[in-house]
């Protein structure tokens, strides 16, 4: 970790900074990289490239309170077949949530997941992670739910190691995910951290279409 002198020009830069700190890993054949869509892959493909290892996507969602879903009560992942769930406990007790209305937003958010899957992927077969090591790359660190259930289910698939790889991220964050993980890389933590997006001159939105541009074009 150390400080920039200000922010990334775009995701695409992003991505180049990344690939210098994950140099160790270039040319190697039991190496993958996953991207978090939608704004995690443009960062993830800078990556894959430097490093000459395949790319392929994680998709993960939010499990947002009923009513208010851009409060979190906890995020899903999935890798293959396997799907993980992570939970906010502190927002579950808090706002009573019961086991019922928690599965209501979790079949949907599954299904949203799956369909997700096949729309990037197009007829790709998932990326084997078994044995292998997994670099999860994301445009950035907030809370940290999503990344956390990220490593979860890349976990339950036995890799040989999980390195986590991101631009810029909350100190906070930063340091209670490094114990999940066996190498966390971020070049920069601001402080103050307000969001994501402060890391960033170009933070405009992701499309679908660029993932799949991405995932397709991919060389390794």
């Amino acid at each position: 970790m150390r400080s920039r002198g200000g922010p990334y020009l775009d995701r695409v830069e992003a991505g180049r900074v990344l690939a210098d700190q994950l140099d160790g890993y270039a040319g190697r054949r039991d190496v993958v990289v996953l991207g978090l869509p939608r704004g995690g892959v443009p960062v993830a493909a800078e990556v894959a490239a430097a490093l000459r290892a395949p790319l392929d996507v994680l998709i993960v969602r939010k499990l947002g309170l009923p009513g208010y879903d851009e409060l979190a009560m906890g995020a899903i992942a999935g890798v293959g077949s396997a799907v993980e769930v992570v939970h906010n406990n502190a927002v579950l007790v808090q706002r009573r949530i019961s086991p019922e209305a928690f599965d209501r937003v979790y079949q949907r958010e599954l299904a949203e997941l799956r369909k997700r899957e096949a729309t990037y992927r197009q007829d790709r077969p998932a990326a084997e992670v078994r044995g292998r090591v997994v670099i999860v790359v994301d445009d950035g660190l907030a809370t940290g739910s999503t990344m956390r259930a990220a490593v979860a289910a890349i976990d339950r698939k036995k890799p040989a190691q999980v390195v986590v790889a991101v631009p810029v991220a909350a100190r906070d964050s930063c340091e209670a995910l490094r114990d999940d993980v066996d190498v966390m890389r971020c070049p920069w933590i601001p402080e103050p951290f307000l969001s994501v997006g402060q890391a960033y001159r170009d933070f405009r939105p992701t499309s679908d279409d660029e993932v799949r541009r991405l995932l397709a074009a991919q060389l390794f």
